[in-house]
């Protein structure tokens, strides 16, 4: 996404010409906007990255963005359990994760493989692999210390995610995971506006939690995709009940006050429910010390769960594969 783009409003003037018109920031309407000098100096056109991002994810048939309303709820632990889920069940198909929560990636650690350096060659920078079938991509891998602040403006982020899509040498895909985010800002937009370019078939997996402010915000990020033409695969509900790793007894922690918490939600903004995964507290552990939870604990009811919601995942591209043929 151009810097003209990332900075037009959501609500513009009835008659504005819009920021690829000749008469961008130029026309009557435009007076008093306060993108008009931005959109008198900045590029007409579409980026031309776009192209360039169509071409390089030529062989990844299918992309998945985690988005959450709200941060803390699980979005990065959620991202890395389903690509090793993906990866374990379907040896023979190869899986990506693409950290773009630029200000604080956290699949380095959560994937096991923090301190590790990217590699760049010919054909751009080499994924770091997890296993022989799941790479990762992170902002981390360039930082000097994990304990670096990155402060940049949107800009300066949306021209990341555009080198990581572009640079990036993936191979053959089956599935990209992109971890993004809260919210609704410059990192979405721009993921967005090159995902929407790229051949074959993407989606966005809201995760929450069951309380009533978490909800109000995943019901934000779900109208958001409504309004960018983003397929909503479905909705998880996220530490839902806590285990006891000892006896394996479900507690309800976060009471929904609405009672039927992010399913009722689903049901009454017509997006698909996915399924919950409950907290346990050997997950958190098997996070920060960057091992696999789903061997560790593979009788785990989170791991039954999220088999589940694999499940239901796969099923969605396998029906929209379907769909386009």
């Amino acid at each position: 996404m151009s810097a003209t783009e990332s900075n037009v409003p959501s609500d513009p003037p009835a008659h504005c010409p819009g920021t690829q018109s000749d008469d961008a920031g130029k026309a009557s309407a435009c007076a008093g906007c306060p993108n008009q000098q931005l959109c008198a100096t900045g590029p007409k056109g579409p980026d031309p990255a776009i192209a360039l991002v169509k071409e390089k994810l030529a062989d990844v048939r299918n992309k998945l963005l985690v988005l959450s309303g709200k941060g803390g709820v699980g979005k990065s632990t959620v991202t890395a359990l389903l690509s090793r889920a993906m990866a374990h069940r379907h040896l023979a198909q190869n899986f990506g994760v693409l950290d773009i929560d630029i200000c604080g990636p956290s699949q380095p650690r959560v994937l096991g493989v923090l301190g590790e350096q990217v590699h760049q060659s010919g054909s751009g920078w080499s994924p770091v692999y997890i296993e022989d079938n799941l790479s990762l991509m992170s902002i981390g891998f360039l930082l000097g210390s994990p304990d670096d602040a990155i402060i940049w403006r949107g800009p300066k982020k949306n021209g990341m995610i555009r080198q990581f899509l572009t640079e990036v040498d993936w191979g053959q895909l089956d599935y990209l995971l992109l971890d993004t985010p809260p919210g609704t800002s410059d990192e979405h937009l721009s993921a967005t506006t090159f995902l929407k370019g790229t051949d074959g078939l993407w989606g966005a997996v809201l995760v929450t939690t069951p309380q009533e402010v978490a909800l109000l915000d995943v019901r934000k990020e779900i109208s958001f995709c409504k309004k960018l033409a983003i397929p909503v695969v479905g909705v998880i509900e996220n530490m839902t009940t806590f285990v006891c790793p000892k006896c394996t007894t479900a507690t309800r922690i976060f009471p929904a006050r609405s009672g039927g918490g992010a399913e009722q939600m689903c049901t009454e903004m017509e997006v698909p429910y996915l399924g919950q995964l409950p907290l346990d507290p050997r997950l958190t552990k098997c996070c920060d010390e960057g091992k696999d939870f789903i061997t560790e604990f593979p009788d785990s009811p989170a791991v039954k769960a999220l088999d589940a919601i694999v499940s239901k995942v796969r099923l969605f591209f396998e029906a929209e594969e379907k769909d386009h043929q």
